[in-house]
């Protein structure tokens, strides 16, 4: 029980006052969901976009990270903007964290490609359940929620602040694209009160990728990660080969600690509408969870409505 507990403790790290880590949901296809990394990716995809993710991490392990990501984008018909959602949930142990954030990014074209520069606005929420074991029976530990027995227990913590983002995000649609962006901007303190608080870092994210069309039925794509809160970083590489626009293999690399397999499925409807499917199977490489793999699936859409060239007539009689 106390394995459990410490392991526990680690990943809620960040209400000990002592270590804070990355506090944002790790997902490996990133790729596919640009927008939770970076708000001046709104829009910029000249599509109408919406992905579904989900991630169940160290599969088996009780207590183990969760994390559901929603997301959704578009242009402004008539306007150089671009508008966008966010909603995200990230449950390790007792601990549930939910993100909400509505996008907004000013949209220029830049050569081939668009420049999004954009902010999100919306709300962070940090709760840990009294419905847990505690570590050891009979002992109460007082910034700890937790039902101990019927005449003792602390109650659930579940407080939330306001949260900001920022990025610039280029790109040039199946061909390039670049990100820098930065999360919780406040950097705040969640506190109920009392001597249970949680501190919110700053998160800073690289994103690049660059697609090599080697002939008409096959390409490739590398792409890369790089994510930190300044007290810890992280680094994904990922090669991504696709076959006649239709199917994806690929593997990733998390510098240190795991390495994945991915595989994805897309197709296009009506010449307009792209659907996709993709699924990962995470690795450890490292520490006590090599035992323990990690699932993540990703549900896509993307409607381009065909733009309509503008025909003119005209009648020289009136000098139209």
């Amino acid at each position: 029980m106390k394995k459990l507990f410490m392991k526990v403790a680690i990943a809620i790290a960040g209400f000990t006052g002592v270590a804070v880590a990355q506090q944002d949901p790790q997902f490996t296809q990133f790729m596919h969901n640009k927008l939770i990394y970076n708000p001046g990716y709104a829009g910029t995809s000249n599509a109408i976009c919406g992905v579904l993710q989900f991630r169940q991490q160290w599969a088996g392990f009780t207590g183990s990270p969760q994390s559901f990501a929603l997301s959704a984008d578009a242009p402004i018909p008539g306007l150089p903007l671009g508008v966008g959602l966010n909603v995200m949930t990230d449950k390790i142990g007792p601990m549930t964290t939910t993100f909400l954030r509505v996008a907004g990014a000013f949209n220029k074209k830049i050569g081939p490609g668009t420049l999004g520069i954009g902010i999100d606005l919306g709300m962070i929420q940090k709760k840990i359940t009294a419905t847990w074991i505690p570590p050891e029976l009979g002992k109460i530990d007082p910034s700890i929620p937790g039902a101990y027995s019927d005449a003792l227990s602390n109650p659930d913590f579940g407080k939330a602040a306001f949260d900001v983002g920022f990025g610039a995000f280029y790109q040039i649609p199946n061909n390039f694209y670049v990100g820098l962006s930065s999360t919780h901007l406040p950097a705040q303190e969640i506190k109920d009160g009392g001597s249970l608080k949680f501190q919110v870092s700053r998160h800073y994210y690289f994103m690049a990728g660059k697609t090599f069309q080697i002939n008409k039925w096959n390409k490739i794509t590398p792409n890369v990660l790089v994510k930190s809160d300044m007290a810890a970083s992280a680094v994904d590489l990922n090669l991504t080969y696709m076959w006649s626009d239709m199917v994806w293999i690929g593997g990733s690399y998390r510098v240190g600690t795991a390495a994945a397999v991915m595989l994805g499925y897309q197709t296009v409807v009506k010449g307009t509408t792209t659907i996709k499917v993709g699924y990962s199977y995470d690795f450890a490489v490292t520490s006590e969870f090599k035992k323990f793999g990690s699932h993540e699936i990703i549900a896509g859409v993307c409607f381009a409505p065909k733009i309509k060239k503008t025909t003119t007539y005209s009648n020289d009689r009136f000098l139209d």
